[in-house]
């Protein structure tokens, strides 16, 4: 038996008895959704600074099928991947260095998977204690699993405004415009609610009636079919000043809407190269506003911008602030872990809301 010392070298840890694997999804070499297969893997103990979750959900993004697609179809990958970043679980071991107290809590993961070759898709995944965040009783794992991701990217974009707040929070947007192009995709939703939290003015744009039922039940306060209206027009009926904040999911097909709308000091940040990745930009009518462009990828993004994403995201759980469902503009698509390559593909085929792998019955 070992001393209390080593105990404690060791972390905390409570291994289910009798179960020496767990099921896992692994790819071995870039591809397709078809490269994915469950395997049984030991369960590992966690190492310094790293907890063990007993995984409920995890979420899949569209980065996700991008990492497992890779350069090209048939690369090997070693070591063997678990895909997916977002999840969410009870921590049931942690190692050195990590707060005992967070033995047995809920919590949401964010970014598990980046530069690391352990993600989300497992029953039981190692992640660095830095990128789990408590999640309250009050919220589900459905909820915890859909933040990550879209939500810190959301952050990143409402907060890279010339004059803007860092922080978002009740008051934080208050005067200001937002505008969010794709207003009923996972990002857009995030940056709706976001938005509308830190009392933004909020417009969205959308390709049809069932995705503008969705963002305005997110809480857009306007919302634009830009297939049947005038966006720009539209745009400065509701702001004759044009708009402060754009959350941009593809800038090479609005690019001239952008520079058309963007306010004095306004920003238009670009998280997505849906429609193309080149993007034509007129010089002047830029240079009078002092308009900001900026690009954002979360996995890169500056880590304190990160860090006060997810702050601020924990702040707005607790404040009832965040919902997922279709009655949040965010329906939920679930899949078992025997169908993860399903999931991979629901959301390379452009499926509209969360899609979650159900790890646990709960």
């Amino acid at each position: 038996m070992p001393d209390n010392n080593e105990q404690a070298e060791r972390g905390r840890s409570d291994s289910p008895p009798g179960v020496a694997n767990a099921r896992a999804v692994v790819y071995t070499e870039t591809g397709g959704p078809n490269v994915l297969q469950v395997v049984r893997r030991p369960i590992d103990e966690p190492g310094p600074g790293e907890v063990r979750v007993r995984m409920h959900r995890a979420g899949v993004n569209p980065t996700d099928w991008k990492s497992i697609q890779g350069d090209g179809p048939g690369r090997p990958v070693e070591p063997a991947q678990v895909p997916d970043h977002d999840g969410a679980g009870v921590v049931d071991a942690v190692g050195s260095g990590v707060e005992a107290a967070l033995h047995g809590l809920r919590v949401w993961i964010w970014e598990a998977a980046y530069g690391r070759s352990n993600g989300t898709a497992q029953e039981y995944a190692i992640v660095p204690a830095r990128h789990v965040v408590t999640l309250p009783d009050l919220a589900s794992f459905d909820l915890g699993a859909s933040l990550g991701i879209p939500f810190i990217t959301a952050h990143r974009c409402l907060t890279v405004t010339e004059e803007g707040p860092v922080r978002l929070g009740p008051g934080t947007l208050d005067g200001r415009v937002v505008l969010v192009a794709g207003g009923a995709g996972s990002v857009g939703n995030a940056a709706i609610q976001l938005a509308r939290w830190s009392d933004a003015t909020v417009i969205a744009t959308v390709s049809g009636p069932r995705k503008a039922q969705l963002a305005a039940v997110a809480g857009a306060d306007h919302v634009i079919n830009y297939r049947q209206q005038d966006v720009v027009s539209e745009i400065r009926k509701i702001s004759p000043r044009g708009v402060d904040t754009i959350v941009e999911v593809a800038a090479a097909a609005n690019a001239a809407i952008d520079a058309a709308v963007v306010a004095r000091l306004g920003s238009v940040a670009i998280y997505s190269n849906n429609g193309g990745d080149e993007v034509t930009l007129p010089v002047r009518p830029l240079m009078a506003p002092n308009a900001r462009w900026q690009f954002v990828l979360v996995y890169t993004a500056p880590a304190e911008a990160k860090g006060i994403a997810v702050d601020d995201i924990a702040a707005a759980i607790i404040d009832g602030a965040i919902r997922v469902g279709g009655d949040a503009g965010l329906p939920l698509h679930h899949f078992p872990l025997d169908r993860a390559g399903d999931a991979h593909a629901a959301v390379q085929q452009g499926a509209v809301g969360k899609v979650l792998i159900d790890l646990d019955s709960d």
